[in-house]
């Protein structure tokens, strides 16, 4: 329970039972009927959330409302007598539930129905291969019952229990859901066998006993679907190890605070968010960012809940509480957007809405019209010479009815769409993308063309040295050891990357003083006894340097003079009009290093591109992305350096991030649906603009993850393709989904005036077996991984 700032507080309650929008619908009238609560319906998780004020109801109250809809709850996010036994709180304060599918076929329910199955088979067997022991044993209300009647009665008492309190539920919260149109056509087949003498029995055993098992394989279907999340939640450990005091302690998760050091061992989990603080060890991060390769983690990097730290010893300062931590929002995400619905769902609760009822209509209209204008039959000529008789029997037409009566509830039409979104949602989650709804997953299967940004997304978003060019008798040494000394001091992103490569050379900083910085130039700084500069070309020719005559030469030659001089060897360059044109065309930054005297040599920094780039441009194009283009601050050459080498359709550079924005809008007003991904920050104004928002690397960070529809978890481009393969076979299987049980509805439905739709059949083809295959469709989902895409 949790409270809110307006004063009312949350209650959260599992409810299993609950599968369907038609059972949501009971639940929502019985909440409707207290007033003054707000509340959201989970059926796809088998949950209802309920906002309350206080002072007016209390959980018990809330919980019993639910209960007389006709619905067990299992747990909850706050003790209530008779519910749970709290012992599966997870750190965000609300209990999770986690059903074993196989536990279904052993519930009360199971139990009855086998038991009705026994009784069902010894009833055939009497009524048809043995019928000289179906003897008549017994009189009641004036009609003679056999043994077999009275089987396959024990069958509907046995199997029908469960389905006509289901039903009185239904007609009490004025639902007009399955389990009422079912318990009317059982009652239905009894009053007209012991009313009329229609001789039913076997009619209303058939609709309870196959009902019951419909029943069993839908719950087993969405049990399946609702558990693809089992495997994110048993990520976060139960306990953690910390040191308190000295001491190692284990406590349970939600009992360690931000600032305690957690001991995670070889092969353990890390229990919280954290910074480590000592030992070094690789970490599996594909739980939440997907990545395949282990992580080496050393002290100061960042780590995070549910990832497995695989050899060796860490201690992990935590600075995120259980409810906060990357994990816990990640399943929160995951669970709220399976609540998010699509387009086609709401379109397919419409149909629905008015589905029911005619069909409804349609059934009534079977049992009572045809046989008051044709008592004596009718044969119709048909095509190709062959013609149909049809029956005037009042029994007949009324069991074609209760055909249809069955046929009336569209539980695997409703469904459809959302255990999709569900199966989409998860699989995606579970491979490092975070899909923050379903009408995004929807959205993202129809876009036309993806805007991506470039620093940070198409490359790593870090400058390093790619070039080292010396000049004037200097070796590439004496470059970078003059230009680590005068960047040293400098905090701008190109003197830090010149540092850390001569570093990671084992190249020393010489002495340094008198450091200044040249605003939008470059820095200058005394190394030994001279002055040097680092910067820009232009700052070189303000020092009188002739840029199209350097010598090259790294053999102890004469260093050139700061006026013109005439270059009669080979080993001359023209930077101005060759070298630095060239590394600018190649998308990189050029740093001239040197004294008053003369240069020293030319550096090139350049932010590298993802090793996954290309491969991701080709592979979208492959998969049907019409239009990839590149969004850049940069100038014009370097962004077309970069994308000619990424291979995207067009790009445009100098933009501000108003000029991103304005990007995204031309693109819609072609006509295209536009993805935009990028960090997640700076990108923020396009991401919203886009018709679907995606963020780059977003595990740990608040900001991506809440601005972006779509996050990335980790810095691998390539899950892009996979989001959109995805989304794209998500949106086929919800086609499939929908027009499959419609036309399984509508051909039976057709046949059932001819006689070819046996009640049994509309129970197992058009109730079970269709939720049972559109829910085996939508888990096909969970298969595709990164690696097909």
């Amino acid at each position: 329970m949790t409270t809110v700032d307006d004063g009312t507080e949350r209650l959260e309650l599992e409810v299993p039972e609950m599968d369907c929008p038609s059972c949501a619908g009971k639940v929502s009238n019985a909440l409707d009927r207290l007033g003054g609560v707000a509340y959201e319906t989970r059926p796809t998780a088998g949950k209802v959330i309920v906002r309350y004020d206080p002072d007016e109801w209390s959980p018990s109250e809330i919980a019993d409302a639910v209960r007389g809809a006709g619905y067990n709850i299992v747990d909850s996010s706050v003790p209530i007598p008779g519910v749970g036994d709290g012992d599966h709180r997870d750190g965000d304060g609300t209990n999770r539930v986690i059903t074993d599918p196989d536990s279904v076929w052993w519930s009360e329910r199971a139990i009855k129905t086998w038991v009705s199955g026994i009784f069902a088979l010894v009833g055939l067997l009497v009524e048809f291969p043995m019928s000289g022991a179906n003897a008549e044993i017994l009189a009641v209300l004036g009609r003679d019952l056999l043994v077999a009647d009275l089987l396959f009665l024990a069958v509907t008492a046995a199997a029908g229990e469960t389905i006509l309190k289901n039903g009185y539920y239904s007609a009490r919260n004025r639902s007009l859901d399955i389990d009422l149109l079912i318990s009317i056509a059982i009652i239905g087949a009894l009053l007209a066998s012991f009313g009329f003498g229609a001789g039913l029995y076997l009619e209303a055993a058939l609709l309870s006993f196959l009902f019951s098992v419909a029943e069993l394989l839908e719950q087993y279907s969405i049990d399946r679907a609702r558990n693809s999340l089992r495997e994110l939640l048993n990520l976060s450990p139960d306990e953690a190890t910390v040191r308190r005091d000295g001491e190692e302690l284990t406590i349970p998760v939600e009992d360690v605070r931000v600032g305690d050091v957690a001991i995670v061992r070889p092969g353990e989990k890390i229990p919280m968010d954290g910074t480590v603080q000592a030992g070094e060890s690789a970490v599996n991060q594909a739980p939440i960012t997907g990545e395949s390769v282990p992580v080496d983690k050393m002290p100061g990097d960042e780590v995070f809940a549910g990832t497995i730290n695989e050899s060796g010893y860490l201690e992990v300062e935590v600075t995120a509480e259980a409810a906060e931590n990357t994990l816990s929002r990640i399943i929160q995400l995951v669970e709220a957007a399976r609540a998010n619905r699509t387009e086609r769902e709401q379109f397919v609760d419409r149909f629905a809405g008015y589905y029911t009822p005619i069909v409804v209509a349609l059934a009534i209209f079977t049992a009572i019209v045809p046989p008051l204008l044709i008592a004596d039959g009718l044969t119709v000529e048909l095509l190709a010479g062959y013609s149909y008789t049809f029956p005037g029997a009042w029994e007949i037409w009324f069991l074609y009815g209760l055909t249809l009566l069955v046929l009336a509830c569209p539980c695997a039409f409703v469904i459809s769409t959302p255990v999709s979104v569900v199966s989409g949602i998860t699989s995606a989650a579970k491979n490092g993308v975070l899909i923050k709804g379903g009408n995004h997953l929807e959205t993202m299967g129809e876009i036309d063309a993806i805007a991506l940004d470039k620093t940070g997304t198409l490359t790593k978003g870090e400058l390093v040295v790619t070039d080292v060019v010396p000049l004037n008798g200097h070796s590439e040494s004496d470059v970078l050891r003059c230009a680590r000394g005068i960047e040293s001091r400098s905090e701008h992103p190109i003197g830090e990357a010149i540092v850390e490569h001569a570093a990671d050379r084992g190249i020393d900083r010489p002495p340094v003083g008198d450091f200044e910085s040249l605003t939008g130039k470059g820095v200058e700084a005394t190394v030994g006894e001279r002055r040097h500069y680092a910067g820009k070309p232009g700052l070189f020719e303000e020092l009188g340097f002739d840029l199209t005559h350097v010598h090259a030469a790294t053999d102890g030659g004469v260093v050139t003079a700061k006026s013109r001089s005439i270059c009669e060897r080979n080993d001359c360059l023209d930077l101005l009009e060759e070298t630095i044109p060239r590394l600018q065309s190649e998308g990189k930054t050029v740093v001239l290093v040197g004294t008053e005297a003369g240069l020293e040599g030319v550096i090139a920094v350049a932010d590298d591109l993802r090793p996954e780039a290309k491969a991701t441009v080709d592979r979208l194009r492959a998969l049907g992305v019409s239009r990839i283009v590149m969004l850049t601050g940069d100038n014009e050459r370097t962004a077309g350096a970069i994308a000619s080498e990424v291979g995207v359709d067009e790009y445009r550079a100098g933009l501000l991030p108003e000029g991103k924005v304005a990007a995204i809008e031309e693109l819609r007003q072609a006509g295209d649906r536009v993805a935009m991904v990028g960090d997640g920050v700076n990108d923020a104004p396009s991401l919203a603009t886009a018709d679907v928002g995606i963020a780059m690397g977003a595990a740990g960070t608040d900001t991506a993850i809440e601005t972006a529809d779509i996050a990335l978890m980790g810095d691998d481009l390539s899950r892009l393709p996979y989001l959109y393969k995805l989304s794209h076979s998500s949106n086929g299987v919800i086609r499939q989904n929908i027009w499959s049980s419609l036309a399984a509805k509508a051909a039976l439905a057709a046949g059932v005036p001819f006689g070819l739709v046996p009640v049994w059949a509309a129970v197992l083809i058009g109730d079970a077996g269709m939720t049972v295959a559109v829910t085996g469709n939508a888990l096909r989902l969970s298969r595709i991984s990164p690696g097909d895409s």
